[in-house]
């Protein structure tokens, strides 16, 4: 990462995470914060080596992780993964059909499982058909690859469809995708 992106994220991230001294204690620099977390989502360490490398608490690098994320969800997030509008959905069918030969398409639905300890309550719920823990991304890419529905967290036990259909995606596509337009595609 370029020290410019860095600056960019802590920046942009500043608002949300940063924190006051108190009389009894310094607290942890955004930056060193930002720098934490950005090292945990890319080396996938564990919190006490990660916390020994920046001189800070395994709690300390779990929570500067954790409200980087939760940052970045707030701050960002809003701004790079929008629901289309009617006129962009139209842009998106376009480009689908042109590009790729699909009509009536404006994305591409997948998910992930993504490893997780088993919580205390309710671990079966996230045991998923592959043997392990997990929870459930769900994402959806428009015709150029561009995200613009995301969501994580689901229990790994949970069928792509029953995703689908729980966090609402299909309803707003019968609503609001497409509202009563039909085309006969291949007879």
């Amino acid at each position: 990462m370029s020290r410019e992106t860095f600056q960019y994220l802590c920046s942009r991230v500043q608002p949300v995470m940063e924190k006051q001294d108190t009389t009894f204690r310094l607290c942890v620099p955004l930056q060193q914060r930002v720098a934490i977390a950005l090292w945990k989502l890319a080396t996938n360490s564990d919190y006490r080596s990660i916390g020994h490398l920046f001189g800070v608490s395994r709690s300390t690098a779990c929570k500067c992780l954790k409200d980087f994320c939760s940052a970045v969800e707030d701050v960002l997030m809003p701004e790079v993964i929008k629901t289309p509008v009617a006129s962009t959905l139209r842009e998106m069918a376009d480009y689908f059909e042109n590009r790729w030969g699909l009509p009536q398409c404006v994305g591409a639905i997948d998910g992930s499982h993504i490893p997780i300890l088993a919580p205390q309550e309710y671990h079966t719920e996230y045991f998923n058909r592959k043997g392990w823990y997990s929870i459930i991304l769900h994402a959806v890419i428009d015709g150029k690859g561009l995200f613009w529905d995301v969501f994580a967290g689901l229990p790994g036990s949970m069928h792509d469809a029953r995703v689908l259909r729980k966090l609402g995606l299909w309803n707003m596509a019968e609503q609001r995708l497409f509202p009563g337009e039909a085309r006969n595609i291949c007879d």
